[in-house]
C-alpha cells in the first residue's frame, strides 16, 4: 500500500520523531528453499525481496538534454530520466512481485535541469495555486518508498523543499538534518516498510535517510539559524539501535554521501563529506547502503563491520537515472525471526530500455512549456564561443562569466567605500559541451553555460592570500615535464579535482607552469603589467558555493563580505545578454592565464 501524505503526517505526529511506517499488501507465494532447521528435520522458512534504488536524479523526467534541446547522449550512449527508469522498475516488480519490492532514492532531486528549475524559479511550486513538481508527479506515479535529502534540494531555499515534500506521496527522509533550535529531526528520520510474506511472518525493512554535512555550508544562506547537519556515522550510530529495538528485521541506509571517506571542505566542519564507507565500518546492525552524491558508478561494495564483522553491502547507482541499484535479499527465518542471509547488488542500465510512456504521457505538458521557455531569444553573438577547450585555456566564453560578474561587483560597490579597489572574478568551467553560437543567443545558450544556481559575493582578498588561491586551483593539473607530450585527456583532474574546483580569476594576469610541483606553480604574477603586490587589497567576484568554502580553497571562506546578491548567476548572465543586446568577445576578451612548461606555452 503507497503511504499517502496524509496518512505520513498522522504517523509522523503520532510518533513525535517523524516516522513513516507503510505496509504491503499480500505478497504472491515464494517457493520455499528446503532445508534443515538446526537437526529437527522441518523446512526452514525462506524469503526474497529486492530494494531498487536510484540516486542524484537531478531533475531528469525526460531522455532530453535541455541545454542542448536534443535527446541526451555521451560518449558511453547513456540515457537519462526517470521515464527510463520506470521501465526498469516495472520489469523488475513484474519478475519478482510488486509486493516483494521497495524503491528508495539517495537525494539530489528537484534541482539540475531546466525541468526542475522551472518549477521552482519560472512557474514555482510555492505560488498560490502553484503546480505540482514534475520529480514530484513522476516519483509519485513509479511508487516511490522513500527517498533521502539531498544537498542540493536546499538550494531553492526551505520553502520549496517544503512544497515539494507536501506534495510527495513517500516521506523525504533525513536523519541527520535537525531543526537548529530544538535540534530535533526537521524531517522523518526513517520509513519502516512491512513486506507480507507466504509464512504469515512479514518482513520489517526499515530504511535510515541521511543527508550531506556540507549542506550548512554549500547553502548557508537558506539554512543558516534554521537546521543543522551533523556527521552521518553519529546520527546513524543514534538511530539504527533504535530501528533494530523496534523490530526491523532489514536496515537499508539511504545516504547522500559518497563511499570514500574524503571531503571537499577540509576543517571548516568536523564532519566527512564521503562517509557511506565509514558508516557501514563503524556503525553494527546495518544490512546495506544505497550511496548517492559523488556521481561514480559502483555496482557492487562490500565494507565489514569493525566491531561485528558483518559484511555491508554498498552501491551506488550513476547519476541522472543512468542506473537503478537492486540490492537482492535472502532470508530465512532462524529463532522466531527473520535473518538476512544473504544480499548482493548490482546496477541495470537505463539505456537498455524504452521510455514509459505512462511517465510520458503524464508530464508532456510540462516538457512542452520548459522547451519553449529555453528556446527564447535573448540577444545575438557575433561569434562562436566553446567551452571545449577551456580547462586548459583562457577562452572567451569562461571571460564573458567574469566580465558580467566584475561588472555587477563594480556597479554595487560604486560609491561606497570599497569603489576604488580593482574587482576580479573567479569562474569554472563546468561544462566542457557548453556553446554560444554566433547570431541568435537563447536562454538554454546562457543556462547550459552557468547550470548551477549560484549567486554572486564580493569578497576582500590580498595578493597574497590571492597567490595562494591560485596556487590551490592549480592542483587541478597533472604534474607534466618539460619535452614530453601533452594529452589533454590526461592532463586535467589531477587527485579527483572536478572541472568546476578549477578557477581562472580574470583582472590579474599569470602563467601556471605544469612542469612544476602543484604548490609552486603560479608564476608572472601581475596587476596592470606590474608583480602583484603581497599586501595590496583586491575584491574578488565569487560565487557563494566557493565563497562558503566549497572546493575548500583557502582564505575565501574567511574573507570579508562586502556585498551578496539573491540573484542567480545565471540570471544575471541572461539579463546582461538581453540589455547589450549583441554580445562582442572583443569587448572582454583577452588571455589573462595560459599554461606553461619552464616558461614555454604548452599551447
Amino acid at each position: 500500500m503507497p503511504l499517502n501524505r496524509r496518512t505520513f503526517l498522522e504517523r509522523s505526529a503520532a510518533a513525535g520523531v517523524g516516522v513513516a511506517v507503510a505496509g504491503a499488501a499480500a505478497a504472491p507465494a515464494v517457493a520455499d528453499e528446503r532445508g534443515e532447521d538446526h537437526g529437527h528435520g522441518r523446512p526452514r522458512k525462506r524469503y526474497a525481496f529486492t530494494v531498487l534504488g536510484t540516486t542524484d536524479l537531478h531533475g531528469n523526467v525526460f531522455n532530453w538534454d535541455y541545454f542542448t534541446d536534443k535527446e541526451f547522449d555521451d560518449k558511453a550512449h547513456n540515457d537519462v530520466g526517470l521515464a527510463k527508469i520506470s521501465t526498469l522498475v516495472n520489469r523488475i516488480r513484474e519478475e519478482k512481485g510488486r509486493h516483494n519490492t521497495l524503491l528508495i532514492d539517495a537525494g539530489d532531486t528537484i534541482q539540475g535541469t531546466q525541468l526542475s528549475y522551472y518549477y521552482a524559479k519560472v512557474d514555482p511550486i510555492t505560488a498560490e495555486r502553484g503546480p505540482v513538481h514534475p520529480m514530484a508527479q513522476a516519483m509519485n506515479a513509479i511508487g516511490y518508498d522513500a527517498a533521502a535529502l539531498g544537498n542540493h534540494e536546499f538550494n531553492y531555499g526551505i520553502p520549496v523543499l517544503r512544497k515539494f515534500e507536501e506534495q510527495c506521496d513517500f516521506p523525504l527522509l533525513g536523519a541527520n538534518a535537525l531543526d537548529a533550535k530544538t535540534l530535533r529531526p526537521a524531517f522523518p528520520p526513517y520509513s519502516m516498510h512491512r513486506l507480507r510474506t507466504p509464512h504469515g511472518r512479514d518482513v520489517r525493512v526499515a530504511v535510515l535517510g541521511l543527508t550531506n554535512p556540507g549542506i550548512a555550508i554549500w547553502d548557508k544562506q537558506n539554512v543558516s539559524g534554521k537546521m543543522v547537519f551533523p556527521g552521518l556515522e553519529e546520527q546513524a550510530a543514534k538511530w539504527v539501535p533504535k530501528l533494530r529495538s523496534m523490530g526491523a528485521d532489514v536496515v537499508v541506509v539511504s545516504a547522500h554521501s559518497g563511499s570514500s571517506g574524503t571531503s571537499s571542505y577540509g576543517d571548516q566542519l568536523p564532519y566527512v563529506e564521503n562517509a557511506a564507507g565509514l558508516v557501514a565500518e563503524q556503525v553494527p546492525g546495518i544490512d546495506a547502503i544505497l550511496v548517492g552524491h559523488a556521481h561514480t558508478e559502483i555496482p557492487e561494495y562490500f565494507v565489514t563491520n569493525k566491531e561485528t564483522g558483518q559484511r555491508v553491502v554498498l552501491s551506488e547507482p550513476l547519476k541522472w537515472g543512468q542506473r537503478l541499484t537492486l540490492f537482492d535479499f535472502e532470508l530465512v527465518w532462524e529463532k522466531g525471526r527473520w535473518v538476512v542471509e544473504r544480499v548482493g547488488a548490482k546496477v541495470l542500465n537505463s539505456n537498455t530500455v524504452a521510455e514509459d510512456p505512462k511517465i510520458t504521457g503524464l508530464l508532456g505538458d510540462e516538457h512542452k512549456k520548459v522547451v519553449a521557455y529555453v528556446n527564447q531569444v535573448i540577444g545575438t553573438s557575433t561569434a562562436v564561443m566553446s567551452t571545449a577547450d577551456a580547462p586548459w585555456k583562457d577562452e572567451p566564453i569562461i571571460d564573458l562569466i567574469n566580465h558580467v560578474q566584475a561588472e555587477t561587483v563594480k556597479a554595487a560597490l560604486a560609491g561606497g567605500e570599497y569603489a576604488a579597489l580593482p574587482v576580479l572574478s573567479q569562474a569554472s568551467c563546468f561544462s566542457r559541451t557548453a556553446a554560444i553560437p554566433a547570431g541568435e543567443v537563447t536562454i538554454k545558450d546562457a543556462a547550459g553555460l552557468y547550470p548551477f544556481e549560484n549567486t554572486l559575493e564580493a569578497r576582500l582578498m590580498t595578493g597574497a592570500q590571492l597567490k595562494e588561491y591560485l596556487e590551490f586551483s592549480a592542483r587541478y593539473y597533472v604534474q607534466t615535464p618539460a619535452g614530453s607530450p601533452v594529452d589533454t585527456s590526461k592532463l586535467t583532474n589531477a587527485n579527483g579535482t572536478p572541472d568546476y574546483n578549477y578557477d581562472a580569476v580574470s583582472g590579474l594576469t599569470y602563467e601556471v607552469d605544469i612542469a612544476k610541483p602543484a604548490g609552486s606553480r603560479i608564476v608572472k604574477l601581475s596587476f596592470e603589467g606590474a608583480p602583484v603586490d603581497p599586501a595590496a587589497r583586491f575584491v574578488l567576484a565569487v560565487n557563494n558555493y566557493r565563497a562558503s568554502g566549497g572546493g575548500n580553497f583557502p582564505h575565501i571562506a574567511a574573507a570579508q563580505q562586502l556585498w551578496a546578491n539573491s540573484e542567480e548567476i545565471r540570471n544575471t548572465i541572461i539579463a546582461w545578454v538581453q540589455a547589450k543586446g549583441s554580445v562582442d568577445p572583443a569587448e572582454f576578451a583577452s588571455v589573462g592565464w595560459k599554461l606553461t612548461r619552464d616558461g614555454v606555452p604548452v599551447f
